[in-house]
């Protein structure tokens, strides 16, 4: 049995995916922690408090515990405050870590995560595991990045980091190229999908569930909103497709979410109310995993137009609920959509282009698509994910730690 203290500073967990700044990264630290305690290891996850309602601790279930640790206001803050809190967050960890069994590893999500998680490694003599889910250096190849700040405070991390987790072999070629890690502290270990949610079902019946039309094209998008995720690339995929065929809908699933969130929903507004596609559109707040599955299962095709992803967890929850994926042909989407098989890649960001592929992959044979595609999800488990994460953890004893 191991001890695992998990870092989540900026978000928590028992978030709902979708809203604010949770995302994948919440589900990931939600159902790996999960998995982990499943497997008898003893998991506390340490998050900052925003609501002063908040318990201390929550027993969310034998083994797995999350902590509620006092930095800044008890309140949502700003994505640029974060940092400031930073010294408080780890100074509240150091204290809860110190009046109980020392933890075998601390696993840090995120850079700011990283940087407490880098201090308390040397306090108290653990092995420390990284999962940055985004990085610096990729985003600002696409999309306009943070600071460099943040970039060398990462490299900093990775630099001292007993291991850093790649969800894929192209993210862990990016750490290595982009902030010289060292191959041999890179390990790739694959994401996982709640099978007992997002699994195969009948279309028809999913629509009635959710009260949608049983006829006619549904595309559905489901992520964060922000100009990475490349949402203003789903809505007009739509459009076009629209102008193709005379019909489909498009169902948007998710939130604004930091600075430029409420200006990107906006626009989302104005352009369907100027393409006159408002009874088309569908915005649908971020949903349970229960609900989201019957979206997933209830659309002939899920799109992810991300200019950048660490994985793409959103295109294998559609894969296990067998709808196939129009994904960009970026970052762990190169790993994750195989062509032809779970779905289709696309190089570009024109919206006839990715409409012609929606429409030829409505129009093809569903039935196959929909065997593929949840054959190729059945391969990731979060059990899978954590039984890897155990064995790395097991061989730090006789490695001893990396120093900076």
């Amino acid at each position: 049995m191991a001890r695992f203290a998990v870092l989540s500073y900026h978000t928590s967990p028992l978030a709902q995916a979708g809203t604010g700044d949770a995302g994948g990264m919440n589900v990931y630290v939600r159902e790996l922690s999960s998995a982990l305690a499943r497997l008898g290891h003893e998991v506390d996850v340490y998050t900052r408090r925003d609501d002063p309602a908040r318990r201390e601790t929550v027993l969310v279930e034998p083994g797995l515990r999350v902590h509620h640790v006092t930095a800044g206001p008890a309140a949502p803050i700003g994505r640029d405050s974060f940092v400031d809190h930073v010294a408080q967050y780890t100074a509240g960890v150091s204290a809860s870590l110190a009046c109980g069994p020392r933890p075998d590893v601390i696993h840090a999500n995120y850079w700011l995560s990283g940087l407490a998680g880098h201090r308390l490694k040397h306090e108290f003599d653990v092995p420390l595991v990284v999962t940055f889910h985004t990085l610096e250096r990729v985003k600002a190849a696409v999309n306009s990045g943070e600071s460099d700040h943040r970039a060398s405070q990462e490299a900093g991390i990775i630099a001292c980091a007993d291991a850093v987790l790649a969800s894929c072999q192209v993210e862990a070629d990016q750490v290595v190229e982009l902030y010289g890690a060292a191959d041999s502290r890179v390990r790739i270990v694959p994401l996982g999908v709640q099978h007992a949610f997002f699994s195969p079902g009948n279309r028809v019946q999913a629509r009635r569930a959710l009260g949608l039309e049983p006829e006619g094209p549904l595309l559905v998008y489901v992520g964060r909103l922000q100009p990475l995720k490349g949402v203003d690339l789903a809505l007009e995929t739509l459009i076009a497709l629209r102008e193709r065929r005379g019909e489909g809908r498009l169902a948007i699933i998710g939130g604004p979410s930091g600075p430029e969130g409420p200006a990107t929903l906006a626009g989302l507004h104005r352009r369907v109310g100027a393409a006159g596609v408002i009874d088309d559109v569908l915005f649908v707040a971020p949903q349970s995993h229960q609900v989201l599955s019957s979206w997933l299962r209830a659309a002939d095709l899920t799109l992810v137009p991300s200019r950048s992803e660490s994985f793409g967890l959103v295109a294998l929850e559609s894969s296990a609920c067998g709808t196939p994926v129009l994904a960009s042909n970026v970052g762990g989407l190169r790993n994750l959509v195989e062509p032809e098989v779970n779905g289709r890649r696309l190089d570009h960001r024109e919206p006839g282009g990715w409409a012609e592929e929606a429409a030829a992959m409505i129009e093809g044979d569903r039935e196959g698509w929909s065997q593929r595609a949840a054959a190729l999800a059945r391969r990731y488990t979060w059990r899978a994910a954590a039984e890897e994460l155990v064995d790395l953890v097991g061989g730090f004893a006789a490695a001893g730690l990396v120093r900076c």
